[in-house]
């Protein structure tokens, strides 16, 4: 069984960088980032969507991971995000769906 490759671009503070990585490498998106860029600080709560460490914002993302659930809207809402294409990275899966995407890492 082949696995499927997954790459998309994040930008953190101005630079971007391609990872490529494939599905379900880490348990969602925010443990890949912090795993491949090293940010301190980021993803406090751990992945359950509470603390809003983690916010990025999205541009292409496809499929099931176009939909916010669990804690997700609520924890945006409190902190004064609106837009779609505003995320918590814990929330979103390491699927195809994020293939060819652009991630930004918001300041915190």
């Amino acid at each position: 069984m082949t696995k499927n490759k997954i790459q998309f671009t994040v930008i953190e503070n101005g630079n971007s960088q391609l990872i490529e990585t494939y599905p379900s490498s880490h348990p969602n998106l925010m443990f890949l980032l912090r795993d491949n860029l090293g940010l301190d600080g980021f993803g406090e709560c751990g992945g359950v969507g509470r603390c809003a460490t983690c916010v990025i914002n999205t541009t292409g993302i496809t499929g099931n991971s176009t939909i916010k659930e669990r804690n997700e809207p609520t924890t945006l809402s409190k902190m004064g995000y609106e837009e779609e294409s505003t995320r918590l990275s814990c929330q979103l899966y390491i699927t195809s769906d994020l293939d060819g995407a652009i991630i930004t890492i918001l300041e915190l």
